[in-house]
């Protein structure tokens, strides 16, 4: 769909605006399309108590029921509620590796559908599209999955051999962007669009409502040159909205350390750098180490591909490795063997400060075998070419490639790498809000981060606490939700709380008649597909 067709009726707002097409965007877009969870009358819950709460109204569907009630005693991976409830009757059982069958019933009710616009600036699948093809996702592919497709029946089509239950990103984006064309969501979705400014619209003498504007540039392809190319071409565009949800995840801008020479042309922030180095033959097992900076998945993919090709490592992280909140120490063992080798390394191989007598520091030089200080691993160790520096951070990087780090009692190393990949995460892009949304997060004076500073929401309606007005919601990584398989919770929260307010007077705030033809022009739609 192109928005700026809705510049052609300045006084129509639409009911809903998704600012994100990644799989927070698509979930949502599919239970407000008229995708409609129902507990099955001839299924069974294994949590008795959730059982027995969605048995005492099967007539009504999820998105009616009181989420908070049916939230109360649930205990998950998620600190969001209807995540983990959402996640409980998707996925009943899953923590324990258990598969049973979901108690949900899906059912297509077009005429409860509430219409809506989603934004993307490229595809449907949002980041994914970006993310390194050659890596196995954390999750099993059931967690992956959204309602209504199976994804592991999808990869099975798409490959014949599935040696796991883990898909490659690549691959995952291929399913979200399929998802959006199988259950025919596309005259839903903007793609190519960045919007610039979201604001808070007063209402005007006429009567219209207080509402949100919306605004940006849609990319389209331009005049064709001789050579058949086309060059894109931005056109602006600009929205009316009651209701706005921000679903943009985290994946825009990597974190940074904020120390000196950080902007040297061998520190990288992204892993696809690595791979990049790799390919290139810049990297290999004769090189000076790889410092790797971080204790997260993205680090430890980066430590597994180095390290796969005996490209030596020195691994630094904050974190000591038996710190609870450190991520290996929450992933199963036996699902995730690579994540846990990478933990043993971190574990078994420890640098240790012994510096030279009369000296505030030491240097580190790599060898043939493995990196080595006066605590080198021995030639016998498990993992050569590998040493760590837990509770430890860096403190400058020098234009000779040489980094000094210091640990936590302040004696300082210096190491000589060949590259340095700073891999801590990334923080949102929301220069589209007010002061990049910071007055919108739990810590309004600070960044708006995914894990510590997340945007402040209503637990059961993810409405957003601090909003200029009504109806700005936030879903996904924006509000802490990392994870597929929970951010699905949000998008069930939302749709709930939207579909609320469309059958108790939507129609009403927005006048009949636009409604109505937003509703008609709508189903025709779903109609003609």
């Amino acid at each position: 769909m192109d928005p700026r067709e809705k510049n052609t009726l300045p006084s129509e707002i639409l009911p809903v605006v998704i600012i994100g097409n990644g799989p927070s965007g698509i979930c949502l877009s599919y239970l407000l399309s008229g995708h409609t969870p129902y507990f099955s009358p001839d299924a069974s819950h294994p949590n008795p108590l959730l059982h027995g709460k969605l048995g005492e109204q099967p007539h009504l569907s999820l998105l009616q029921q009181d989420l908070e009630y049916l939230c109360e005693g649930l205990e998950g991976r998620s600190s969001n509620p209807v995540a983990v409830l959402f996640d409980s009757l998707l996925l009943p059982g899953s923590d324990f590796g258990l598969e049973h069958t979901s108690p949900l019933e899906w059912r297509y009710e077009p005429e409860h559908a509430v219409p809506h616009l989603v934004l993307g600036k490229g595809p449907p699948g949002g980041a994914w599209h970006a993310m390194e093809g050659s890596m196995l996702t954390l999750s099993l592919a059931n967690w992956m999955e959204l309602p209504g497709l199976k994804l592991k029946d999808w990869m099975r089509e798409k490959r014949r051999n599935v040696r796991n239950d883990r898909a490659t990103p690549a691959e995952i984006a291929s399913y979200y962007q399929h998802y959006v064309s199988q259950m025919s969501l596309e005259q839903n979705f903007a793609c190519g669009t960045t919007v610039t400014s979201v604001t808070r619209q007063a209402g005007s003498p006429d009567g219209s409502p207080p509402c949100w504007r919306v605004t940006g540039l849609q990319r389209r392809e331009g005049e064709v040159l001789a050579g058949g190319s086309a060059v894109p071409e931005e056109y602006p565009f600009s929205l009316l909205a009651h209701n706005v949800v921000l679903a943009t995840g985290t994946h825009d801008i990597p974190a940074r350390l904020g120390v000196e020479g950080e902007s040297l042309p061998f520190v990288c922030h992204s892993f696809w750098e690595l791979e990049l180095a790799i390919s290139n033959g810049q990297l290999d097992h004769t090189s000076d180490p790889v410092l790797i900076v971080g204790a997260g998945l993205t680090a430890a993919d980066a430590v597994l591909a180095a390290h796969h090709l005996s490209t030596p490592v020195y691994h630094v992280f904050r974190r000591s490795v038996n710190d609870p909140g450190l991520i290996f120490n929450q992933l199963p063992k036996l699902l995730y063997p690579e994540y846990h080798k990478v933990h043993q390394m971190m574990t078994q191989q420890q640098h240790q400060l012994t510096p030279p007598p009369h000296s505030q520091g030491q240097t580190l030089h790599h060898q043939s075998t493995s990196p080595s200080s006066t605590s080198s691993p021995s030639p016998s160790s498990s993992y050569p070419g590998y040493l760590s520096f837990p509770r430890c951070r860096v403190v400058a990087f020098r234009p000779d490639k040489k980094c000094v780090l210091e640990s936590e009692s302040g004696q300082r190393t210096v190491v000589q790498v060949s590259k340095v990949l700073v891999l801590i995460g990334a923080h949102p892009n929301l220069s589209f809000l007010a002061d990049n949304g910071r007055s919108l997060s739990i810590y309004p004076d600070e960044t708006v981060t995914c894990r510590r500073n997340p945007i402040d929401v209503d637990p059961f309606t993810n409405s957003v606490v601090a909003a200029d007005g009504p109806g700005l919601y936030a879903m996904g990584p924006l509000v802490g939700e990392n994870f597929v398989r929970f951010l699905k919770g949000g998008a069930l929260a939302i749709a709930s709380d939207l579909a609320k307010k469309w059958r108790e007077g939507g129609r009403r705030e927005s006048g009949d008649f636009i409604m109505d033809r937003l509703m008609d022009r709508y189903l025709d739609r779903r109609v003609s597909v």
